[in-house]
């Protein structure tokens, strides 16, 4: 089965995000913030298929997460998604520079998110 890590402050908006992923055949983690996704990743690089991402998050935000995982050759094929309210085309725009596969912007729909993911290749 493939594994996703879920990575977002909100506890709320995990689980909403996790139990998509759950009914679309993913095994999900779930992390609150980038060091702790991190570290996830890290103990096991090879594990994860797919990350969804959101922007803004306490001790490391999302974007500096996605910097550091596109940093790694040994992740190049790891999907990423960011999920944020980051409107801003600048935004998106800095997100997919810096190596998103795709951009979500809350509040979404379970439709959009199933879009994204077969946009990506990343349907479980």
């Amino acid at each position: 089965m493939a594994q996703a890590l879920v990575v977002d402050d909100s506890r709320a908006v995990r689980m909403i995000l996790a139990r998509t992923l759950a009914e679309l055949g993913y095994e999900v983690r779930q992390a609150a913030n980038g060091r702790e996704a991190l570290q996830l990743i890290d103990a096991d690089p090879g594990a994860y298929r797919l990350v969804l991402l959101d922007w803004h998050m306490p001790e490391m935000d999302g974007l500096e997460l996605l910097r550091r995982v596109r940093s790694r050759p040994q992740l190049s094929a790891l999907v990423v998604v960011m999920v944020t309210t980051e409107t801003d085309l600048d935004h998106v725009a800095e997100a997919l520079a810096a190596g998103a596969n795709e951009y979500i912007m809350k509040p979404f729909t379970r439709e959009i998110l199933v879009e994204k993911l077969q946009l990506t290749g990343a349907s479980a």
